[in-house]
């Protein structure tokens, strides 16, 4: 069993030998280690079997330390890069945009190579999304979309989640329609992202994961601005999961 303690959601898979067998996905919350239970516990059922037939229990994510009931531990970087391997062994890079933070990993061979990692401000993550979402009073899941509709996306300068929002009311107030700004708020992201992709050299054959990566809007903008098409996972956001799994089917 791999467990990802997320900031936004945690998710749990069950690998038997190299097959995802079944995955679970709950909202964190407060409380890092209920969430890990409840999705745990959600694997179990989905899976239809005991506790006393899961060989191993390895945690990974922001919360990962909180998970006492796990075997063991294993760095973010690290598990992403083996589940993003294991569904797409071509790729040599991966962007991961989550709620609390974005990453972008240089692979070779399954192997880190190099990393960056934004962990020390919102901008580039769910989180700014999520914000300039409330200010635009569009649901987070309809934002993608919504920029998709976009002919000519508002221009957002500011990388602050803070100003960016007080740009969003300003676009508001002076008439601009709710999908330009979208658009703005999607493709500022994107940019931000692109300047870290490029930082790492990655140039082809790269995996975007996360939460981040269901939104059909960024998936757009960043392939636009890094000229290059993305492998997005049919379920994204539990890439890291699995990657901890097969760490520690490795292991044992």
């Amino acid at each position: 069993m791999g467990i990802d303690s997320g900031s936004a959601t945690t998710k749990a898979v069950l690998v038997i030998n190299d097959r995802v067998i079944t995955h679970n996905i709950r909202p964190t919350g407060f409380d890092f280690l209920s969430a890990a239970k409840s999705a745990y516990e959600g694997v179990l059922i989905n899976a239809g079997i005991d506790k006393k037939d899961v060989n191993g229990i390895y945690a990974t994510g922001y919360g990962r330390n909180s998970i006492k009931f796990a075997d063991k531990t294993v760095s973010e970087i690290t598990a992403h890069t083996m589940g993003v391997h294991h569904l797409y062994p071509v790729v040599n890079g991966i962007i991961d945009i989550g709620g609390q933070d974005s990453k972008i990993i240089s692979v070779s061979e399954g192997r880190v190579t190099d990393f960056l990692m934004n962990d020390k401000c919102a901008a580039g993550t769910g989180k700014f999304l999520e914000y300039t979402a409330k200010a635009l009073e569009v649901p987070i899941e309809e934002l993608g979309n919504l920029a998709l509709a976009s002919k000519e996306p508002a221009s957002i300068t500011s990388m602050c989640t803070v100003f960016a929002e007080s740009e969003v009311i300003s676009f508001r107030a002076r008439g601009f329609n709710k999908e330009d700004i979208a658009a703005g708020l999607v493709e500022s992201i994107a940019r931000r992202v692109a300047v870290m992709v490029r930082q790492v050299r990655l140039t082809q054959n790269v995996a975007f994961v996360g939460g981040v990566a269901k939104n059909a809007g960024i998936k757009m903008f960043l392939e636009k601005e890094l000229g290059i098409s993305l492998y997005v996972p049919p379920e994204p956001q539990i890439t890291g999961a699995i990657g901890a799994a097969l760490y520690g089917r490795d292991k044992s």
